[in-house]
């Protein structure tokens, strides 16, 4: 990648010619009335649509090594991918997750890819988009407002106030709302307590959207819910508060997935966006499903490293959608794998191959765990202009002596051309047709053994320091039935860890799990291991500090 040659993404989607959605829906099969314009380049897909199609195509997941603040490029690389696929004569489409708020105006950016290999509208995918987001914190806060409402008006339902487990949300970064005091407004106010915020993508709606097959199953699952306990710690959900009706007719319109199109003007589906470090980190079962109905190739990402995206894809998305992948794409640059061995930021345009020796232990782990899975795995290293030879020969060898196939790519500055290599890597994975998907582990078996099954399979953990309020809060569960459910890992992404200061490839640590919750609607009980936010915090200068608009409409520093 040459950075002084190619304009921001901001600029690069602005310029961009865009196709009527009406014309990008065609590519695909859809008719006119089997899509929602919303304006001229977007647009949902009907469930008409939905319903008279079925599954077709073949599944490829784009995961990745531990993220580094030298950058992977992994959205990217999915985007650049599906172009080439399309360049290439395939029949492919890209399904991914939409972009929180939150991340858009604090460090990480928004999550439209990069480059020449973007989806667009960019500005208005990382914004509001369709609505998904705010229709997600509608039926979320709703169920929030008849919970203390119920309270206020008698409590027949019997809730202790203490055992109150349902946050309120925004899809923002605020660490004030972390914790907060509630009903301060006197006898009209209704009874004080202690309540917190979760960012939207952290709610158990964002994940209940996004592992939902039908209207019917969405309002089961919301129903589900479990949001405060009795004192004699009975559960009471959301169907005890007659809420999930009206949640489900909030969510009516969010469900119906997302069309837009890549820079070259190719279809992808985006929608919902669950955190892969707090959450399952995927997009929604219902977008992967249509695109394996309308398209031969689906090419879909997980969030963050393939410890935590690719482990909860696998184990929780594929599970509950019947899906079968049958590639996976392990994204990462020499940067990165040398920040893993020890290299400082400002030192990592200079060559070391010592350095990225050490680090590819990250990126060999990561392609060893996809192969767990029975799935073959496929190396893409993002190419930066910096990046030697030795130091590309070396990982390239490295990578196909795991039983890997690897490729170089340059999507970000080349578009789908800079993305053919690997293109062609992948397509002929398929072609050997050796997938023999299978997950890690049997649901049936106890939460705790499920939990140490991914700790030391999928992270290398020696084993796992169980807290007593983990102990405790699996008994509860299992109690109520809910231990045959998957696990949701809530851990840091930089690390195979618990300890995001451990880069690379981590050896005699343990995991410890302090806590655990059950997320019912959603069907997965999480886990928390080390300290993670449910509400991130703004950095000392967030980008939100750079962005605004220009008299003549042009946007500013949104990337």
């Amino acid at each position: 990648m040459s950075a002084h040659s190619v304009p921001s993404d901001i600029e690069i989607a602005q310029a961009a010619k865009m196709r009527p959605i009406a014309d990008v829906a065609q590519d695909l099969g859809l008719e006119a009335e089997e899509i929602l314009p919303y304006g001229r380049h977007k647009a949902k897909i009907t469930r008409e649509a939905i319903d008279k199609r079925s599954a077709k195509g073949r599944l490829v997941l784009v995961t990745g090594i531990n993220p580094t603040p030298a950058g992977e490029g992994k959205s990217t690389c999915v985007i650049g991918l599906g172009q080439a696929m399309r360049r290439l004569g395939q029949n492919s489409l890209v399904c991914i997750r939409e972009p929180s708020l939150g991340p858009v105006f604090g460090v990480k950016g928004g999550a439209a890819g990069g480059g020449y290999s973007q989806v667009v509208p960019m500005d208005e995918i990382n914004l509001h988009f369709t609505g998904d987001f705010h229709a997600i914190a509608s039926a979320h806060n709703l169920l929030s407002a008849m919970l203390d409402n119920h309270i206020h008006h008698g409590n027949a339902l019997g809730i202790d106030q203490r055992r109150i487990t349902w946050p309120r949300t925004m899809d923002m970064n605020d660490r004030a709302l972390r914790s907060i005091v509630v009903g301060l407004g006197g006898m009209n106010g209704g009874p004080s307590r202690e309540d917190s915020f979760v960012i939207v993508p952290g709610s158990e709606i964002m994940a209940i959207l996004c592992l939902a097959t039908d209207l019917q199953d969405l309002e089961r699952r919301l129903g589900e819910i479990v949001v405060a306990y009795t004192r004699t710690r009975e559960p009471i959900r959301a169907r005890d508060l007659k809420a999930n009706g009206a949640m489900t007719l909030l969510l009516k319109d969010a469900l119906l997935p997302n069309l837009v199109q890549d820079l070259e003007g190719g279809p992808v589906l985006v929608h919902g966006g669950p955190f892969g470090n707090i959450a399952h980190g995927c997009n929604s079962i219902v977008a992967t499903q249509l695109g394996l109905s309308l398209a031969d190739i689906v090419l879909t990402e997980a969030g963050f490293g393939a410890d935590l995206g690719a482990e909860k894809f696998f184990d929780i998305k594929c599970r509950a959608g019947g899906l079968k992948p049958e590639v996976a794409v392990v994204v990462g640059t020499i940067r990165a794998l040398k920040m893993h061995g020890g290299v400082a930021k400002d030192a990592l345009g200079t060559p070391d191959v010592e350095a990225l020796k050490r680090g590819m232990a990250n990126l060999e782990q990561h392609v060893k765990n996809v192969q767990k899975f029975g799935v073959p795995a496929v190396v893409a290293l993002n190419r930066f202009v910096t990046d030697s030879d030795e130091e590309l020969q070396v990982v390239m060898e490295a990578a196909r002596s795991w039983g890997a196939r690897v490729a170089l790519t340059e999507v970000w500055e080349k578009g789908g051309e800079g993305g053919e290599a690997l293109a062609r890597e992948v397509l002929a994975a398929l072609e050997e047709g050796k997938a023999a998907f299978k997950p890690l582990y049997d649901t049936e078996q106890p939460i705790k053994a499920k939990v140490e099954a991914i700790a030391k399979e999928i992270y290398g953990a020696d084993g796992v320091d169980f807290a007593p309020a983990a102990l405790k809060a699996f008994q509860q569960i299992e109690a109520m039935g809910y231990g045959n459910t998957p696990i949701c890992m809530a851990k840091t992404q930089y690390s195979f860890s618990d300890d995001p200061a451990l880069l690379g490839r981590p050896t005699g640590f343990r995991i410890t799990v302090r806590d655990a919750y059950l997320s019912a609607g959603a069907g997965f009980v999480v886990a928390l291991a080390g300290s993670i936010m449910t509400m991130p915090g703004l950095s000392k200068k967030p980008a939100a500090e750079g962005i605004r608009v220009l008299p003549d409409g042009t946007i500013e520093g949104l990337f």
